[in-house]
């Protein structure tokens, strides 16, 4: 049951408080002078602070509300307080709202009227205690992962990054082959090293082949190696990727761009570990962790046959992905402040700027703005302008009078992380009111 401490030298205004509030199943605690109310606060569990202006007989100026909110918000910074007064002047009010107080209302009071305000505010506060409570665990379990694994240096904090990892080295522990799957320049890359770097085969060669970057007829010949002659150009054999890796893990990035004759050698390599190089009937054998990435619709290429079904299924016996960087919104300024290599922090603006970018590059675009923005930047901070992001559109205005639909509710509620209050404010509603369309949708009150 949420606490109010109500600080009023009235004992007229503490009991009144306290019948109104325990109507609707809220305990009060009431001081009748600052240094109780401070006292009381060290003392107990307080969820929002009610307090008068004015404590000593014949004084309206407010000064003593002004000195015990400071105090309040020094000692409780996250404590939403209430200003309750019949003389305080509106500009000291507005000055203390600036300052950080929740509202202010003046005696006589509303009771409606403060009803709705307490639980607006009992409630912001609660959302945003479990935000905290969720972030700390989120912080745990991220030094959970480091402290037991090796993560090469990864830079997560957003949850559906640490997943994945997570993820990731948990199969570790396995030889089974691992696809990874998610856009260009998202880190599959980094999530395959970490794959290694926690495997049995963690001492071993780590090679990577982005078979997107070879022409189709040289790919055979970069996996499996070539004898001299097999093909113009070979002016003496050389070794293949899988050799290089033996013992170890090789990545097979851009998957999807392997020729059919490759795949059926690939797939042969994954069932019997052996092969042969290009222009040779000699059969190798190799021992070597596959990790495979890619970001085409295997599916859809199996279905129009540029994509062996077989070999899918062998690649994709662990399948990892990794989401677009728009998609784990809390992996950005962390990312971007280790991309800094110099003495030119990033602004607050110039986060904020970060933040909104939708980056369709992913982790390499956002590398490069940073890199670029550091070296063009003629200020001692780095800045919106020195970003050079392209102008973000217009979100559409919602439009007066229409009802949101389930979908843009629920979309509310998805971003707002389920706090009412916020969910409500996006789409220009009361939590009352959004309460009754999420009832009428069907949607469930969690």
């Amino acid at each position: 049951m949420p606490v109010i401490l109500i600080i009023d030298d009235n004992a007229s205004v503490g009991t009144a408080l306290d019948v109104l509030f325990s109507l609707h199943d809220i305990d009060t605690l009431h001081a009748s002078s600052p240094e109780q109310g401070l006292a009381l606060l060290d003392e107990h569990a307080v969820d929002l602070v009610i307090q008068d202006m004015n404590f000593s007989e014949d004084t309206t100026s407010g000064e003593e509300g002004e000195a015990l909110f400071a105090r309040i918000r020094q000692q409780h910074p996250d404590l939403p307080v209430i200003l309750l007064t019949a003389w305080t002047h509106l500009s000291s009010a507005v000055d203390l709202v600036k300052a950080g107080a929740a509202d202010y209302l003046a005696k006589p009071w509303d009771d409606r009227k403060l009803l709705t305000t307490v639980n607006n505010l009992l409630e912001l506060s609660e959302a945003r205690r479990e935000l905290d409570r969720r972030r700390q665990r989120e912080q745990r379990q991220r030094s959970d992962l480091q402290q037991r694994y090796a993560l090469c240096d990864a830079v997560f904090a957003d949850p559906a990054s640490e997943r994945v990892i997570a993820l990731a080295c948990q199969v570790a522990r396995s030889t089974l082959p691992v696809l990874i799957t998610g856009p260009n320049g998202a880190g599959k890359e980094k999530i395959a090293q970490i794959i290694q770097a926690n495997s049995p085969v963690a001492k071993g060669p780590f090679v990577a082949v982005n078979c997107g970057a070879l022409p189709s007829e040289l790919i055979e010949a970069e996996l499996f190696g070539a004898e001299a002659g097999a093909y113009t150009g070979a002016n003496k054999a050389r070794e293949g990727k899988f050799e290089a890796a033996d013992g170890g893990t090789l990545f097979l990035d851009e998957i999807g761009n392997l020729p059919l004759g490759g795949q059926m050698k690939l797939l042969r390599v994954l069932e019997t570990g052996r092969f042969e190089r290009l222009g040779s009937n000699r059969e190798r054998q190799v021992t070597v962790r596959v990790v495979s990435a890619t970001n085409a619709d295997l599916a859809a290429m199996i279905r129009d046959g540029s994509f062996r079904e077989d070999l899918y299924y062998r690649l994709n016996t662990v399948e990892l992905a990794l989401p677009a960087l728009a998609e784990r919104p809390g992996d950005i300024v962390p990312l971007a402040e280790r991309f800094l290599s110099g003495d030119k922090p990033l602004s607050s603006a110039a986060i904020a700027a970060l933040q909104r970018h939708t980056w369709p590059g992913n982790v390499r675009e956002l590398r490069n703005v940073i890199q670029r923005a550091e070296l063009l930047a003629t200020g001692n901070r780095i800045e919106v302008a020195d970003l050079n992001l392209p102008r973000a559109p217009h979100a559409p205005r919602a439009t007066a009078g229409v009802d949101p639909d389930r979908q843009r509710i629920e979309s509310a509620l998805a971003s707002n992380h389920g706090i009412i209050a916020q969910a409500a404010a996006e789409l220009g509603l009361s939590r009352q009111a959004l309460y009754r369309r999420m009832d009428r949708h069907g949607i469930p009150r969690e």
